[in-house]
C-alpha cells in the first residue's frame, strides 16, 4: 500500500523541534521525515523525494545555507520548495533568504502552530490547511 500524504523533510539539528514540527504536521495529515543536522539531511534528500522542505540555517556540521546550495544544484532536488525555519532573525538573512537564495518562505523560532501550518500553506498552495 502506498502512502500518498504530502511528505515533509525537516532538516533541523535540534531532535526536540523536529518533533514538534512532526507533531503540528502530522495532525494535518502530513508524513514527516527528520533529518538531526546538514549531513543527515543531504543523506536523507537522496532517498527521500519530499514535497516540501523545513530547513534550519544554524547547524553545526554544514549549516542550512550550504545544504540548500548543493540541493538547488542537483536537478531531481532543485524544484523542491523550501521554508527556512530558523532562530536567525536578522533582517539580512531574511532578505538573502527570500531574494537572494530565493527560499520559498520564511518562519522565525520560536512559532506558534498556526504560524507554521500558515506557511506551508502558503508555499503548498493549499489555503485550507490553515483554517482546518
Amino acid at each position: 500500500m502506498t502512502d500518498n500524504r504530502r511528505h515533509v523533510l525537516c532538516i533541523e539539528d535540534e531532535p526536540e523541534m523536529i518533533e514538534l514540527m512532526r507533531l503540528i504536521l502530522e495532525r494535518k495529515g502530513f508524513r514527516v521525515t527528520g533529518a538531526v543536522g546538514g549531513m543527515q539531511g543531504l543523506d536523507a534528500l537522496k532517498t527521500e523525494k519530499p514535497d516540501l522542505i523545513l530547513l534550519d540555517l544554524m547547524m553545526p556540521d554544514i549549516d542550512g545555507w550550504e545544504v540548500y546550495r548543493q540541493m538547488k544544484a542537483d536537478p531531481n532536488l532543485t524544484n523542491i520548495p523550501v521554508i527556512v525555519v530558523t532562530a536567525k532573525a536578522q533582517s539580512i538573512d531574511k532578505v538573502l533568504g527570500l531574494h537572494i537564495a530565493k527560499v520559498d518562505d520564511y518562519v522565525t523560532k520560536p512559532f506558534g502552530p498556526q504560524e507554521l501550518l500558515a506557511s506551508v500553506a502558503k508555499v503548498l498552495g493549499d489555503l485550507n490547511l490553515e483554517t482546518s
